[in-house]
Parts: structure tokens; C-alpha cells; sequence
């Protein structure tokens, strides 16, 4: 009697985060509020760091940490991925990505027999292509669909060489530590494609010269055919295929003149890194991270602080800065619910992987366990339906 009195009382007062259900498959992560963070781990080169604040109605971040093999056999090669992938218009993309890229790649690592950079790039062509088949099946009764897509960055560890690869604007940036003066410099890896950027205008201007409306200028922001901010992406199949940019798709993302070529790209930038024993870290974030802080404010809040809790140091040090732009407290910010956060600040993910100089030597070639967390966030309830993106929350990043 007295312990079912106990289980009312404590239904009728649990905490108001647990109006949410739990989205990681790894149990060490915890939740605060919007907030989702595992403070520490043990990949195959080292330790780790991740975490995840929610501000969109429907988490369009998602992520993830796979240590150990990276092919389908058990024979190696061995090593660490990790990708951020930083969605728009909808949680679609990025999740399908989450599902798939991962298992594109040990497939093809299985093919060649080693990592290289064909091998994330056919990873990613498959992702893009498979993806394509998804916005193909649901055309007819999910038009809109075909407006949602995601960033999508990559770092892999293996046999001593970080390989970066990006689409979009997230980043990658290392921390190297320098010997003469003991500082940690910020390094960034990434190439970004953002339309922000002088040079990413130019790549575009130069690849469509008969187009003089390929990038415009909206509302003080520089926008791909006036509508999305990245020129590189998976998914948004509406500036990639004629067949998707056409009715009964909304008519804010319809071009006026018939789409002859593809507008965005699923190529992405990769760069090849051999690590060096000063090498500390890299700290891999979507954009919700970089516009609050700089890459060497980034780095400075790891390298002076506890390895654990890393990431949710530089979560909360984000989100104190777009508390402070919005002339409130933190304390105030945090009591905002998912949707209405969004006005404030981004989806924000932050993995920091920490480089163990003797690990990384060795670690391509010694079988060590396999580990595999997806970074986590908030869900409606089963028995409440999701939200339909409205035509101006869709397609914008």
C-alpha cells in the first residue's frame, strides 16, 4: 500500500524534463532538460567527450561515436569515426545519414581493404544516393521532403592520419600544442561551404555564370537562389533534381525558371591529416557552436579545463553567449522549451576527441572493442504527433 501511495507521488511530481523520452542508444548519456551530454569515454585513440542542446521542435542534430572496427570483417582496419550532421528543414536527413553512412563506409573499407579518401567519398555518394531513393518513394504523399537536408562532417582516425570531410558549415578544428611556448593553437580542418563566405560566392558565380540571382542577398543574408545558406549538402533534392522543384512542393521553394543543372553539391572537401604527437585534440561541432565562439575560444575552454565534461563545457559556454546577446540570464534561457528556443540559439552538438599520442600510433592494427554512441536528445512522446516544418521553418540552416 505504502509503496504504490509512493509510485503516484512520484508520478504526479517527476521532474518536468521527463515529459521526454531518451533518443541515445548508449546508456552512459545523461539528460538535463534539453540538454543530452556523456561527460567521458574511451574510444580506440584515446578519450571523448560529447554532448547535445536542443532548441528546435524536433532535434535536427544528430551524431555520432564509432570506435573500433571499421570495415564488416573483423580484420581492421581499427579506428575511430565520428560525424555531426547538422540537419535543415526537418529531422529526415540527418537521421537517415545517422543510419547509413557509417555502414556505407565498413563496406567499402571491406572493398579496399583500407581507409583513403575514396573510400568517405564513395561512403558519402552512397549516403546521397540513397537518400535520393527515400525523397523518390515519398514524393507522392510527402512532397516536402524533398526540402529537407543536412551538413554532414567526418573525422576518422586511422593508422595515425585523421581524415576531415565536410559538407556544409559544422567544423573541425584541432587543438596543437606548441612546444616553445606551451600554448594550444586552434587549427581548423574543415572546409566550409557557406555562402557567407566570399569565396564559396564565387565558386558558385563561377559554376553558374548565365545565373545572376545564384546567390542573393535576404534580409542581410546571404542565401543559395535566396533560400538556403549552404552550397553543399545530402539531400535538398529540390536544387538538385528538376523533378522535385515543381508542385506539389511549396511555391517558396519552386524556382521561377526551370532547374537545367544542379544548384548544391554532395561532394564533399576532404582533407587528410597525419597526427603528430602534439596533437591534443579535435573538437568537432555544427554551426550552433562556431557562432557563439571562436575556434581558439573553443580550444582554450578544453585545453584549460578537466577533459571530462568537455563538450557540455563548451554547450553551456555557447549558450551563456547567446543569453548574454539576448540581454538575459542563463538560468532564464534554459526554462525555454524546445520550438521557442530556436530563437535564441541553434541545435547545438559538440563532440571533443582527445588523441592519446601512443594509441594512435598502434591503434589501426590492435583488435580493441567495439563502441558506438549516437549522440542523444528529446522526442515527443509516442502518442503525440510530430509537427509538420511550416513552409518558413523548412529549408533554411
Amino acid at each position: 500500500m505504502l509503496s504504490g501511495l509512493m509510485n503516484f507521488l512520484r508520478a504526479c511530481f517527476r521532474p518536468r524534463s521527463d515529459q521526454y523520452s531518451h533518443t541515445s542508444l548508449d546508456t552512459g548519456g545523461r539528460q538535463d532538460g534539453l540538454l543530452w551530454y556523456k561527460d567521458t569515454g574511451q574510444h580506440v585513440n584515446g578519450e571523448f567527450s560529447m554532448a547535445v542542446v536542443q532548441a528546435n521542435n524536433l532535434l535536427e542534430d544528430q551524431s555520432q561515436l564509432e570506435s573500433g572496427c571499421l570495415s564488416l570483417n573483423e580484420l581492421g582496419p581499427y579506428g575511430t569515426f565520428v560525424g555531426v550532421y547538422d540537419g535543415h528543414g526537418g529531422p529526415e536527413t540527418s537521421r537517415f545519414i545517422n543510419e547509413h553512412l557509417f555502414q556505407h563506409l565498413k563496406r567499402f573499407t571491406s572493398e579496399q581493404q583500407t581507409m583513403s579518401v575514396d573510400v568517405i567519398r564513395k561512403a558519402y555518394q552512397a549516403t546521397e544516393e540513397g537518400f535520393l531513393s527515400l525523397v523518390t518513394k515519398q514524393w507522392p504523399m510527402k512532397p516536402q521532403i524533398a526540402a529537407v537536408g543536412s551538413c554532414c562532417l567526418v573525422g576518422v582516425i586511422c593508422g595515425g592520419t585523421l581524415y576531415v570531410a565536410n559538407l556544409g558549415d559544422s567544423r573541425a578544428v584541432l587543438g596543437r600544442a606548441v612546444k616553445a611556448t606551451g600554448e594550444v593553437l586552434a587549427i581548423q580542418l574543415s572546409a566550409e561551404h557557406n555562402v557567407c563566405i566570399e569565396s564559396v560566392r564565387q565558386e558558385l558565380q563561377s559554376l553558374h555564370p548565365d545565373d545572376s540571382q545564384i546567390v542573393v542577398l535576404k534580409h542581410n543574408v546571404w542565401r543559395v537562389k535566396g533560400l538556403i545558406q549552404v552550397s553543399r549538402s545530402i539531400g535538398d533534392v529540390y536544387l538538385k533534381k528538376a523533378e522535385f522543384n515543381r508542385e506539389p512542393l511549396y511555391s517558396k521553394f519552386r524556382l521561377r525558371e526551370p532547374l537545367k543543372r544542379p544548384i548544391l553539391s554532395a561532394d564533399p572537401s576532404i582533407s587528410v591529416h597525419q597526427l603528430q604527437p602534439h596533437d591534443q585534440f579535435v573538437i568537432i561541432a555544427s554551426d550552433g557552436l562556431w557562432e557563439h565562439l571562436s575556434n581558439q575560444e573553443a580550444v582554450d575552454i578544453v585545453q584549460n579545463h578537466p577533459r571530462s565534461g568537455s563538450a557540455r563545457r563548451l554547450v553551456k559556454t555557447a549558450l551563456k553567449e547567446a543569453a548574454n546577446k539576448r540581454e538575459m540570464r542563463y538560468s532564464d534561457l534554459k526554462k525555454i522549451d524546445r520550438g521557442v528556443r530556436r530563437h535564441f540559439h541553434d541545435d547545438i552538438t559538440v563532440i571533443v576527441v582527445f588523441l592519446d599520442s601512443n594509441l594512435v600510433s598502434r591503434a589501426s592494427l590492435v583488435k580493441g572493442p567495439n563502441l558506438s554512441v549516437k549522440g542523444g536528445g528529446v522526442n515527443l512522446r509516442p502518442n503525440i504527433l510530430a509537427p509538420c516544418a511550416t513552409p518558413t521553418e523548412a529549408g533554411s540552416t
